[in-house]
């Protein structure tokens, strides 16, 4: 636990809101925002958020997703009064399952957020539980020292929204996600004369949405992107692939709609979006007789037919669009002349994977539309337009950035500048800010960090398994197995296995031979007294091997040696 450094405004014992991230300052996604408030050692938190991030390729083999380290409030669980949720994205969602358990502490969401977060539950057979409390749109609610109220946002999911967070130290306006757009196409748009009226009262600190700050003017509708798509499904001559974010519930009744004018069949492929669109038909978001085949039915339906919407647009690698891609999904294909449209941002870390598969398509014969050839995607984030007309209603003594890397919280802290905020603060993941009283400042830090959840498992990102699969993905292994009697006697030739190691070197000369004569030579040059010594062979073989890799290939490899003690 981080001990509090105390400096000007803050004396020992005083009480005073605070902020720290775990997550979301200096990277865009994994967003886990913490308030405190109370004097030092005595302080009662409220979590906003607790989502993911996605794995960077070669960095992270075999890593499914990326999860905030919170040791720091795991040590500080008995205080925390409540998780609250902005919105259903799985960057400010997706770890609350894993995580939130060890939390023990009550969660608090709208209807739409609540419903996409015990759908994810049910596919875990009720072996995870977890105390959800839903708040109506607007609501305001009482957790723990913290009166919060919620804002209704526009964004690319229903329900986001910003959270008034009242304290006795003042009153921190919390965005989240947001955008504003008088037409979202599903939902309302952001509540402009409740941003306005919380500026009346009295705005100590503004968090805000960086995504976008370094974008000029103002993001377009997702009714134009509706419109667009709707034109685009009715010139087509064959058949119309759609892959979007599956949250986007806009999206998927703009593609619907799009169908449906067109005169098509929409087939709806991925799990993922089979659930979005139960929660948005049981929470209003979609008609109650919202219409699409399975993909079951999409080989028996003609070309100029069907619109398919799926998932993919990340380049997952078992999502929808990726198994057509490489030919191997049980129901659905592509053809010479369909159109596929990816209607998403590319997530950054993802552009390989995205890239690949846009390839495939290509080289099939299809037809590809991005939002760089067409309006087919809109950004659900506040450009810098936006950005200024939510400081002149809120008005905040201090900003916070929040929610992007450090070049786009830079941008961020020089527009709020220029907007006249007095104090204007950049942190960033595990940076302790002091909002009131006194001045705001940077005044300690936490320890913060990434979990990985590998497989089934969520294991340690700096000494755990995937640091040695980096390792692996460098210079492979190689593993030395022999049999030495407990006298020091080497009992037979011992057995060597290279994996990820070249065959031959530069001379043609057989790796294996090159590591079995260094091994003969290391065990020979061992006092037969001295090989009793188990550790003392087992140093010497890893040694011998891993040099005479190294001199033959110019890469040092994990070095294994399995030794066999047999009695004499």
């Amino acid at each position: 636990m981080a001990t509090e450094k105390q400096k000007a405004g803050g004396e020992a014992g005083q009480s005073e809101f605070v902020l720290t991230a775990l997550g979301g300052m200096g990277e865009i996604g994994m967003n886990a925002y913490l308030y405190g408030v109370g004097p030092p050692g005595a302080r009662q938190w409220l979590l906003v958020d607790l989502g993911i991030t996605f794995p960077e390729g070669e960095f992270d083999p075999g890593v499914d997703v990326i999860l905030p380290d919170l040791r720091f409030l795991e040590e500080e669980r008995g205080a925390l009064a409540g998780i609250l949720l902005t919105h259903a994205h799985e960057d400010h969602i997706g770890a609350v399952i894993d995580l939130a358990p060890t939390l023990r502490a009550p969660i608090y969401a709208t209807p739409f957020t609540a419903g996409m977060l015990r759908a994810k539950l049910s596919e875990f057979g009720g072996s995870v539980k977890l105390p959800i409390n839903t708040v109506a749109l607007g609501a305001r609610a009482k957790i723990g020292p913290f009166e919060i109220e919620l804002v209704s946002m526009a964004h690319s999911i229903p329900e986001p929204s910003a959270i008034a967070i009242r304290t006795e130290h003042g009153l921190a306006l919390h965005t989240g996600d947001w955008k504003l757009d008088d037409r979202p196409y599903v939902g309302g748009a952001s509540d402009e004369a409740r941003l306005a009226g919380l500026g009346a009262e009295g705005v100590t600190a503004l968090i805000c949405d960086s995504t976008n700050a370094m974008r000029d003017g103002r993001s377009p509708s997702e009714s134009d992107v509706a419109a667009s798509i709707v034109d685009i499904v009715k010139k087509a001559r064959h058949r119309v692939i759609i892959t979007t974010f599956s949250s986007n519930v806009a999206r998927i009744k703009a593609v619907a709609d799009a169908a449906a004018k067109a005169g098509r069949t929409l087939v709806v492929g991925g799990r993922a979006l089979h659930r979005v669109i139960a929660v948005a038909v049981e929470t209003g978001y979609l008609p109650p007789d919202f219409r699409y085949v399975d993909q079951q039915q999409y080989r028996y339906l003609d070309r100029a037919d069907v619109v398919l919407l799926c998932t993919g647009s990340q380049g997952e690698p078992r999502a929808a669009m990726a198994r057509m891609a490489e030919g191997d999904h049980p129901d659905l294909s592509v053809a010479k002349g369909d159109l596929v449209i990816f209607s998403s941002r590319t997530i950054p870390g993802n552009e390989k994977a995205v890239n690949r598969i846009q390839n495939a398509l290509v080289q099939m014969g299809c037809e590809l539309l991005t939002d760089q050839e067409a309006l087919v995607h809109v950004t659900g984030h506040p450009r810098r337009d936006e950005l200024k007309q939510m400081y002149a209603w809120v008005k905040p003594q201090i900003a916070v950035p929040m929610h992007g890397e450090a070049r786009h919280l830079k941008a961020h802290a020089e527009l709020a500048r220029q907007a006249g905020v007095p104090q204007v603060v950049t942190g960033f993941n595990g940076d302790m800010i002091r909002l009131a009283p006194g001045p705001a400042e940077i005044m300690d830090d936490v320890p913060v960090g990434r979990l990985f959840r590998d497989g089934g498992l969520i294991v340690d990102s700096v000494e755990g398994p995937v640091r040695d699969r980096r390792r692996l993905a460098q210079a492979g292994i190689c593993v030395v197995a022999l049999a030495i009697t407990r006298r020091g006697e080497v009992l037979g030739e011992p057995q060597v296995m290279l994996d990820g190691i070249p065959l031959e070197d530069a001379e043609g000369d057989q790796m294996y031979e090159i590591v079995a004569d260094a091994v003969d030579g290391a065990v020979t040059s061992i006092p037969p007294k001295r090989r009793k010594d188990i550790e003392v062979v087992r140093e010497a073989i890893r040694r011998a091997a891993r040099s005479s890799i190294a001199s033959a290939w110019g890469k040092k490899p994990i070095c294994k040696v399995l030794i066999n003690v047999v009695e004499n």
